[in-house]
């Protein structure tokens, strides 16, 4: 499924990802992002709202058609939380577009033997507006929804995001790292 995006703020994410620096680039997206839901330009269908049971949603609203990014709705039950994951390299600016989400961010700490170790550096509430980078080698985390209504979410990626990995944890406290394939929902 596919939704529609609003012209000016699709021209203005065009602008940007495709004219700056790399390194530029998250955190002007970030601030277009921001600024959107502000003025109340950033609208999501209400097709792609609806949560689904098991998994939160992820619904495709946008596909650059030079591929330089994509944007992913997600619809987020209460309860409903990811495990601790990548992006598999690729940049993301994540923001709330309703309800309220925790987010909480990891640091490697290392790696021996397939086995991984994290320590948490930051844990924040979310709320409407709010919207955050994740910028290799800077991308281990978690998003869960924190309230007992649905959330909403809206992800840029910097590229087609179509798997990550994700991390189990282990009973000695290290996690072990597992290929996971994403798809859309309808």
């Amino acid at each position: 499924m596919k939704g529609t995006l609003d012209n000016q703020v699709r021209s203005r994410l065009d602008a940007v990802i495709h004219a700056e620096r790399l390194e530029r680039v998250p955190e002007l997206v970030k601030a277009i992002l921001v600024d959107s839901m502000r003025c109340g330009s950033l609208a999501v269908p209400e097709s792609f709202r609806a949560p689904i049971a098991g998994t939160y949603a992820r619904r495709l609203l946008y596909r650059d058609p030079g591929g330089r990014y994509t944007i992913v709705v997600m619809a987020w039950a209460a309860g409903q939380k990811t495990a601790l994951h990548d992006h598999a390299g690729i940049w993301c600016v994540e923001c709330v577009v309703d309800g309220q989400m925790e987010v909480a961010q990891y640091d490697l700490q290392s790696e021996r033997n397939g086995r991984y170790q994290f320590a948490e550096r930051s844990r924040v509430l979310a709320g409407r507006g709010s919207a955050g980078c994740l910028i290799p080698p800077f991308e281990y985390h978690t998003l869960g929804n924190a309230v007992a209504t649905p959330s909403i979410t809206l992800h840029v990626y910097g590229g087609e995001m179509d798997h990550c990995h994700v991390f189990e944890p282990e009973a000695d406290g290290s996690y072990r790292r597992l290929r996971k394939e994403l798809a859309y929902h309808n």
